[in-house]
């Protein structure tokens, strides 16, 4: 996991739509990093739920929700359409953000280790600088904590 106090490594990956975001382009903004394993899973659907039903709040407070994960474009796409989320997915397929965030590592899976995405979620405030990291998060109760943290 990335240091809190660091300057957040930017990035240009294509959203649910085939749009570029870069990190940078979210300066002035809050912005809640969240890395998940894949879409239509059971805890990252109700990751994503949760973050959208939340969604307007973090709006209030002047932040903005991306989610990153290795699925491609169409996935993410189809993902957003089915839960109606309002938040950019952005599609990492190279790993590069993934692995500039420190969130592809070993994981054991009923004893079997393979590599994977961490469910780790940063908070990024307006200057690019992460003020806050959590590794291994519960994905029903993210987005509240991260709500919590804005506050």
């Amino acid at each position: 996991m990335l240091e809190i106090g660091t300057k957040a490594p930017d990035f240009t990956l294509p959203d649910q739509d085939g749009n570029m975001v870069t990190l940078s382009s979210l300066q002035g903004q809050k912005v809640v990093l969240y890395f998940y394993p894949k879409d239509n899973t059971a805890g990252c659907t109700k990751q994503a739920c949760n973050f959208g039903e939340l969604f307007p709040q973090f709006r209030e407070k002047g932040a903005v929700v991306v989610g990153v994960s290795k699925d491609s474009v169409a996935s993410h796409k189809k993902f957003q359409e089915k839960y109606h989320l309002p938040f950019t997915l952005v599609s990492d397929t190279e790993l590069t953000a993934i692995k500039a965030y420190d969130v592809w590592q070993e994981k054991n899976m009923y004893g079997r280790k393979t590599m994977g995405v961490v469910r780790t979620t940063y908070l990024i405030d307006e200057k690019g600088i992460i003020v806050k990291a959590f590794g291994k998060v519960k994905a029903a109760d993210n987005p509240k904590q991260m709500l919590e943290e804005l506050a």
